[in-house]
């Protein structure tokens, strides 16, 4: 089984980071020589995704701006608008009408190196025939991640922001993800939480529930949700102090 589509969730707002992003989309926001959402292009196209659904807000023009069809990234773009943000879980379910077949899911807004982590995600999936697989990491702010209860290789629960108190672990979802096709469906019948909107987590809970088999994989290396301008200093001195160290390259 080969997997060649990822979605990228882009159409927050990204309101922690202002006033940069009265202007421009947080994930156009640079790390190193690129957006942030560049780099996790490059993981996809590194990985064998060929092509790339960006779900995206009506105002987010920028995005398409930076890369246009995909071509010059070594990968073909579409773009999916989410009319409402109504949660990671719609965001996900508005690129159902174009994803063919088992596909990875990447947060727009999010730094990870090595690139490489995207791959053994994937070809972890594969070998252990999941029908969802979970990057995660052992995380110091449980109240920030989707908590999960391991059991070998297999999430027995999960649990958005627990306080820390009640989370059953400390390995948290870092916005990585690999999915058959099943997961629309479970959005479809996810109850909406807070303000409305539809958790990822708790479609992951439903499948959980069901008995698919829902798998996690730790992820190696660093992970920086760059939410914050503090989270945003953090990955380019990074980036920077490992001299730009990159794999992806653009075509001429």
């Amino acid at each position: 089984m080969l997997v060649k589509q990822g979605l990228i969730p882009a159409a927050g707002s990204g309101t922690r980071l202002g006033p940069f992003t009265n202007a421009i989309p947080k994930e156009l926001l640079p790390v190193g020589d690129k957006a942030v959402i560049e780099h996790v292009v490059c993981a996809m196209q590194l990985a064998g995704i060929e092509e790339v659904v960006i779900v995206t807000s009506p105002q987010k023009h920028g995005l398409s701006d930076y890369f246009g069809s995909g071509k010059k990234f070594g990968v073909n773009i579409t773009y999916v608008v989410q009319d409402e943000r109504k949660g990671l879980g719609d965001a996900v379910l508005a690129g159902e009408h174009v994803i063919d077949g088992t596909f990875t899911v990447v947060l727009g807004d999010n730094f990870f190196a090595p690139k490489t982590f995207l791959k053994e995600l994937i070809d972890f999936h594969i070998e252990q025939k999941g029908d969802t697989t979970v990057g995660v990491a052992e995380v110091m702010d449980v109240t920030r991640h989707g908590i999960i209860t391991p059991n070998k290789n297999r999430i027995l629960d999960m649990v958005e922001k627990p306080s820390p108190e009640n989370a059953k672990s400390s390995l948290g979802a870092l916005g990585a993800y690999v999915f058959s096709r099943d997961i629309f469906d479970a959005i479809k019948r996810t109850n909406p939480g807070h303000k409305g909107e539809l958790q990822l987590t708790d479609s992951i809970k439903l499948q959980i529930d069901e008995g698919k088999n829902v798998l996690y994989k730790k992820i190696d290396g660093i992970h920086i949700d760059v939410g914050t301008p503090v989270d945003l200093m953090r990955a380019n001195e990074w980036y920077l102090a490992h001299n730009g160290n990159d794999d992806c390259k653009k075509s001429p």
